[in-house]
């Protein structure tokens, strides 16, 4: 199955390593289970406007090991939830990158990308080609290929949808 390609707006860069994803939504709310007011958190302490801001398709940017720490899922349910399409970054904490491709959210480790991007630039991350565009600076960097059980997870839309492709291909 062919996954297609990502393409939107840098809505936001994460320029610290180790960014722990729970400061999107704020540590205190982590609990919260509702994705609409977990849409409303997304950045807030930040960019009090951000959702707001945000369109369908918009994506992530974030530098080495994004995602470090506990692998929390509700401050990716509140980006989901907005629209963002997916994360492109140096580098990912496995358990987050883990976690996040169950989902069925696109993960794209393609290094450079912090100092190729710079926010709004619309950019498409072209899996066939195994490049990522800045289609407003016109340049291109490489990707690195996900693995075949990553890719089968995300064209079916996470891991749910995984099993039961597999269930089906058995009988």
């Amino acid at each position: 199955m062919t996954l297609p390609n990502l393409k939107g707006r840098v809505a936001w860069i994460f320029e610290d390593e180790d960014f722990d994803v729970d400061q999107i939504v704020g540590v205190k709310n982590i609990k919260i289970k509702d994705p609409d007011e977990l849409a409303k958190l997304c950045m807030a302490a930040e960019e009090p406007d951000f959702a707001e801001k945000v369109q369908p398709g918009d994506l992530l940017v974030g530098n080495h090991n994004f995602g470090y720490g506990h692998p929390h899922y509700p401050p990716m349910i509140g980006m989901r939830k907005l629209g963002i399409g997916g994360v492109i970054g140096e580098s990912f904490s496995p358990g987050y990158w883990r976690g996040e491709i169950a989902m069925g959210f696109p993960q794209v480790i393609c290094p450079g990308i912090i100092g190729a991007v710079s926010r709004w630039d619309e950019i498409e991350v072209d899996w066939a080609a195994g490049v990522l565009r800045n289609l407003t600076a016109g340049t291109e960097l490489p990707i690195e290929p996900l693995s075949e059980g990553d890719r089968d997870m995300l064209a079916a839309g996470g891991i749910v949808g995984y099993l039961h492709a597999r269930e089906g291909e058995e009988a």
